[in-house]
């Protein structure tokens, strides 16, 4: 499916396994990205099975959700189910959707509690309390352009997040995504700074895809932690956590660049006499994500591009970060992946196709097995199907 669909991917379809959706911002927009998509299915005799698929609807149930212009929901009809449900009688009769669920750990701890091995199982009134999680919340997809809000918060027990976007200032915060956990034995004995702290951390692991290359601001209860880089005598664990969160000089490309140029207090002469033959000898080759650096460090254009070369260039830096020496892209599955020079596509593709990494096996496979292994650069597809078809043993 995907080496089908490659040049209309994040394009105008979102393709998982043998599932694919077709999505446009009009009617009529929508309507000539499906030709698209079904010129290609003829092209290539792919067949679709009519009676599961579904045309031109403003919203509708995609891998267990409810997608539309609002959002993603949780299935109505799975909440219609739940809510007719008697109480729970067993440890397997306990499921939730945990990332809709604010707060989920500290409102469902008493569930968790007779999930315990070695428990009685006791379905009792706060377990009743912890059952009755009936509403259908919406989460919206983020948006690149705008920072992203963390709010952090913890009890006794459990650590909870909140990640979230504003169109802007007094405008109210949508929700993309909710995380919690409960806290081990030793974390509950942590004082209130640590904890406040802890679920900071946790929610920036949880996050990180979102998060990483772009501005985040926290938002949490207990003004100590802006203290704590000033405090001399903090505590171990909390220097730790406070070293995790600092920022590194790579993430602050430009000032970083001019604060590791090198100045020699005895700088050496230049040598006339170098044999120009040898700097003919050079490599001027270029990687393909030049351009992209150039503009994420330094805001430059290449020389002489033209106005919509520039205005691309603009567009696909968004999706990249640059922490130096390498240069990573978000991709749709929001997976950070390392661009890969042209020097270096060969061996991946011969690691992937015929090392122990693979089993020569064919394009879609070997090209899978590229993203999967963390790499990426924007003919993964084409150079994958001209290097299976030039393998000898194949």
């Amino acid at each position: 499916m995907l080496s089908i669909f490659s040049n209309l991917l994040e394009d105008c379809m979102e393709v998982f396994m043998d599932d694919f959706t077709v999505y446009a911002d009009t009617f009529d927009a929508c309507l000539r990205n499906l030709a698209r998509v079904l010129k290609r299915c003829i092209e290539t005799d792919l067949v679709l099975n009519f009676e599961k698929c579904h045309f031109m609807v403003a919203e509708g149930i995609v891998l267990g959700h409810l997608v539309s212009s609002r959002g993603i929901e949780v299935d109505k009809a799975k909440i219609d189910v739940i809510t007719s449900l008697p109480n729970p009688a067993s440890v397997r009769e306990v499921r939730f959707y945990r990332r809709f669920i604010k707060n989920f750990s500290k409102t469902a701890l008493p569930l968790s509690k007779i999930l315990q091995k070695d428990v009685e199982f006791v379905f009792n009134k706060e377990c009743i309390q912890a059952f009755e999680l009936t509403s259908t919340p919406i989460l919206q997809a983020p948006n690149w352009e705008l920072p992203f809000e963390l709010m952090c918060d913890t009890s006794n027990s459990a650590l909870g997040a909140v990640l979230g976007q504003r169109d802007g200032v007094g405008r109210p915060a949508h929700v993309i995504a909710y995380a919690s956990r409960t806290m081990d034995q030793a974390q509950i004995n942590y004082t209130t700074t640590e904890k406040e702290l802890l679920a900071i951390v946790f929610a920036l692991d949880k996050f990180r895809s979102y998060l990483l290359g772009s501005r985040v601001i926290v938002f949490s209860n207990h003004a100590a932690l802006k203290y704590l880089l000033k405090k001399p005598d903090a505590k171990p664990r909390l220097i730790r956590w406070m070293l995790l969160l600092d920022k590194k000089g790579a993430d602050n490309a430009v000032a970083d660049h001019l604060s590791r140029i090198e100045r020699e207090l005895d700088p050496m002469p230049i040598r006339d006499d170098f044999p120009d033959e040898q700097l003919l000898r050079m490599d001027t080759s270029t990687p393909w994500f030049t351009d992209i650096c150039n503009f994420i460090v330094a805001s430059q254009f290449p020389p002489k591009a033209s106005t919509l070369y520039k205005e691309k260039i603009k567009n696909d830096a968004k999706y990249y970060i640059w922490d130096d020496p390498y240069l990573w892209k978000r991709g749709s599955d929001h997976v950070i992946r390392r661009c890969i020079p042209d020097s270096e596509i060969n061996s991946v593709l011969h690691f992937c196709h015929a090392k122990a990494g693979g089993s020569h096996h064919g394009t879609t496979r070997i090209a899978r097995k590229v993203l999967d292994c963390g790499f990426y650069w924007p003919t993964i597809f084409r150079d994958a199907h001209h290097f299976v078809s030039t393998c000898e043993q194949c």
